[in-house]
Parts: C-alpha cells; structure tokens; sequence
C-alpha cells in the first residue's frame, strides 16, 4: 500500500470511503429505477396486449386511419436503399405516399433507385416552408405513382427531413430510416393512437435488430439471430431500450425519445414548433423533447406515446469502428437535446416528464456513464493498492455487474413472455448466453464510449451525419 502521513491517510480514508458509498449507491438506484421501470412495462404490455385483438385491426381500424406521407432520408445508402422503399411500397395502409430524401449522397443511392424504380424527373411544385439546403429536382416513377424522390444538397438527416415535410401532401408524416425494413402492418399499428387520443402528437414503435433474418424482395419472411456476436449484443440492447425503457415511460406521458428510425408525427405540431433542428446531431430525440417543452409551456394538452407492437428492422453494426461512433453520436445527441431544451427540468407545467424522466435521463444517461466509468477504475485501483475491503468489492461487483445480468434477462423474460420474436429454443439460449456475456466488457466499452461522446460534446466539436458501414443485412432478392 502506499505511503502516507497521518492527516494525508485520514483523508484519502475518507475519500475512499465516499467513493465506495457513492458507486454502490449509484448502482443500486440504477437498478431500483429500471426495475421500476420493468414491472410498469409488463403491466402496461399486458393491458395493451388485451385492449387490442391484433385480429381485428383491418377491420375496426382500417377505414378510419388518417393518411400518411412516410419519410425516408437517405444519405450514401446505396446498399439498403431499394430493399428499404420495396419494404415500405408494400405497406398493409389504406392511404399512403413515400417520400425518399436522397441528402447528396456521394455513393450510388439515387442511381440505385433510378434504375430499380425506373424515376423520372418530374416538374413540381415545391413549398419550402421550413427552410433547407437547395433542391435539385424531384423524381417520379410512373409504376409507382405513391413515390417520389427529392434530389438535394447535402445539408444532413435534419435538413433532409425538413425537405420531406415541405413536400408531404398528408397530416401525417413518418420518419424511416433508409437502411431498415418495416413489417406490412406496422404503419396500421403506430397510427392508432392518432384515434384512441386525439391529443397524439407523435407515435414510436420498435425497433429490432434485422442481422441474421431472412429478408425477401423487401418483406422479411423470417426472424433469425446475426451470427455476428456484436450485432447480438446489440440485438439485447434493443430489447432493453424498447420493451422496458421506453415502454415504461410511454403511459405517463414521460417518453422522452422516438427513435429516428421509426416514428410517426402530426405535421401541424411539428411545424409549429420549427421542423427538425439541423444544428444537433440527435435530431429525433431533439425534436421529441422540444414538443414536450412547448405544449408543457403553453399549457395544452397533447400526448407522445409508445406502442411496442409497430415493427421496424434494422441494419445494426457489425464492427467496432461503426458501433463506437455510432454510440457517441447518440451520447452527444442526447446531451445536446437535453441541454438546448433544459427550461423544461422542473417547469411549472411539465408534471411526469420534466420532474421525474428529465432528471432521470440526466443522472443516469447523461453523466451516468462517467460516474460508471470512475467506479471501475478506481475500485480496480482501490483493490490492487488494498485499500478496500474484500466485502466492499464483492458487493460493488454485485452491484455494477449483477444490475446488467438483471435487466438483460429480466427484458428477454418480458419479450418471451409478450410476442415471443424468437421462438426456437436454440435461439432462446444463445440470447441467454449473450444476455450475461455483454455485461463483462461489451457493456463497460459502451460507457466508454459515452464518455467520449459527453466530452465531445462538452467541447462543442462540429457534428455531421457520420459514415456508416453497412454489411447489406436487409438487400436480399433471393
């Protein structure tokens, strides 16, 4: 052990001893929160899951669904993007148009997409209500009368979306991403709360992992695991963030981000509150809490749900390189949209979600990652020099590692015991066995990461859209 003076040692004592209280207890109301947060999701799924016969949607549903103009921003996608506009083509919706944005890519997403749906420039006219980067042309395929594509500047996935709103005919609008695949039903499913609550001002549904499924002229016809064991790590995150995560918040009105890949808006609210800003990097989390501010702010009622059974399949990556900057731009991204819209922690009017899940994503989400990465390093010091005890390290280790094990299983309970997405034992066990594994490195590393992500942004490093690798997951024709 090292050496120190009488006052010196009295004082790292006490620093210690402070540590040790402040990273177990850390832990442990971490744990307490998402069990919380766990048993409100089961509750809520199972009262969700009985209040609507899935049976009967097309029937009572159908009819009365407002139409929808489907978004799909596309910056170098050359690689999912046809099997992505297939997929939404082929929607089960009564009333619908696809807009894909192509945001001067530099690969061959628009010669892709002219060639495979044979496009046309077409004259149009075109309102620039909310104001973006310049617009070279607008494109037509005569088999397709629902589509259309903007050509434009590149300007980024916020100035992208802008452009599709300007274009968007319908009330409705949904923003996809372009390397996902959305099942025939899900824009039926994510639309019903625009008529149970006619306060609804944006819907998300989830999100999952498409590496390992079989994916067939833009449909997927079979759900599978990735072989690939980062994507599978991936795949329980997936479930965690959605089935428990989000699903938890959703009914008190606390739900905080919809994910940019699959969310549906109401044009009007949107526009009033000034588009997607092209000035963050987490343009869709952004954009849901600059609702929740304005409506808490003018005292009008209005809702931001979460359904859980509205589908979207999803590339994950497959290598380090694009998971690490894939995570720091959601870090940064969900900092950035915290801080620009930080009048609405504590707000007079803000109820559930500026008192309890701002402060919450805040504590946990935001500087919770830093806090996570000093207990490790300095309880792995604390133990090398021996200044700790063997009880205090046994139970900050069952405390940080057995929290992960926890909620990983407790999320694969809830999704076996809800829709059962993975049916085969053999898939059952491998998600097990995966569901322990990531909680011994692959989840420590993504802490990392957001710790890179906060200190970038606590810089103010300049933000883009990133490249992405993609591995093709969702472009089978086979």
């Amino acid at each position: 052990m090292a050496s120190f003076e009488p006052t010196e040692w009295e004082h790292w004592q006490t620093f210690i001893e402070v540590a040790q209280i402040t990273f177990i207890g850390y832990f442990v109301a971490l744990t307490l929160v998402y069990l919380l947060l766990n048993i409100l999701s089961y509750v809520f799924i199972q009262r969700y899951m009985r209040d609507y016969d899935n049976s009967l949607l097309p029937e009572s549903y159908g009819p009365l669904l407002p139409p929808v103009s489907v978004l799909v921003p596309a910056y170098n996608e050359e690689a999912n993007i046809v099997a992505s506009v297939k997929s939404i083509l082929q929607l089960e919706y009564a009333r619908y148009e696809v807009i894909v944005i192509n945001d001067g890519s530099k690969d061959g997403t628009l010669a892709q997409l002219q060639q495979a749906f044979d496009l046309k420039l077409h004259p149009e006219a075109y309102r620039q209500q909310l104001p973006t980067q310049a617009v070279k042309g607008v494109y037509r395929a005569e088999e397709y009368p629902q589509l259309r594509v903007i050509d434009k500047a590149n300007g980024g996935k916020a100035d992208a979306l802008n452009a599709g709103i300007n274009a968007a005919r319908y009330p409705l609008f949904c923003a996809v991403d372009a390397d996902s695949i959305l099942q025939r039903d899900s824009l039926q499913r994510i639309a019903r709360p625009f008529i149970d609550q006619t306060e609804t001002v944006a819907v998300g549904g989830s999100i999952r992992v498409a590496n390992g499924s079989t994916i067939r002229h833009g449909l997927l016809t079979k759900v599978g695991l990735p072989r690939s064991l980062l994507a599978n790590f991936q795949v329980i995150e997936y479930l965690r963030a959605f089935l428990f995560g989000r699903m938890g918040w959703s009914p008190l009105n606390g739900m905080l981000i919809i994910s940019g890949a699959f969310g549906l808006f109401r044009k009007s609210a949107v526009h009033e509150v000034g588009g997607y800003q092209p000035a963050t990097i987490g343009e869709d989390m952004e954009l849901v809490v600059r609702l929740h501010r304005h409506y808490s702010a003018s005292k009008t009622p209005y809702h931001i749900a979460f359904i859980p059974d509205p589908v979207c399949w999803t590339e994950a990556p497959e290598d380090l390189g694009t998971l690490r900057n894939q995570r720091i731009r959601w870090q940064r991204g969900l900092l950035e949209s915290l801080s620009k819209n930080r009048n609405l922690a504590f707000s007079k009017n803000s109820r559930v979600v500026g008192w309890l899940a701002y402060p919450f994503m805040l504590i946990f989400e935001g500087v919770g990652p830093l806090l996570e990465v000093l207990a490790y390093v300095l309880s792995a010091y604390f133990y090398v020099v021996d200044a700790v005890s063997v009880e205090f390290t046994i139970a900050f280790v069952a405390a940080a590692f057995g929290f992960g094990v926890l909620m990983s299983l407790f999320s694969l309970i809830l999704e076996e015991l809800t829709f059962r997405t993975y049916t085969s034992k053999r898939a059952l066990l491998k998600l097990i066995f995966v569901a322990i594994l990531e909680n011994f490195g692959y989840r420590q590393l993504n802490s990392w990461w957001r710790v890179r992500g906060l200190w970038q942004w606590a810089r103010g490093r300049k933000h883009n859209w990133g490249t992405m690798k993609r591995v093709g997951s969702i472009n089978s024709n086979k």
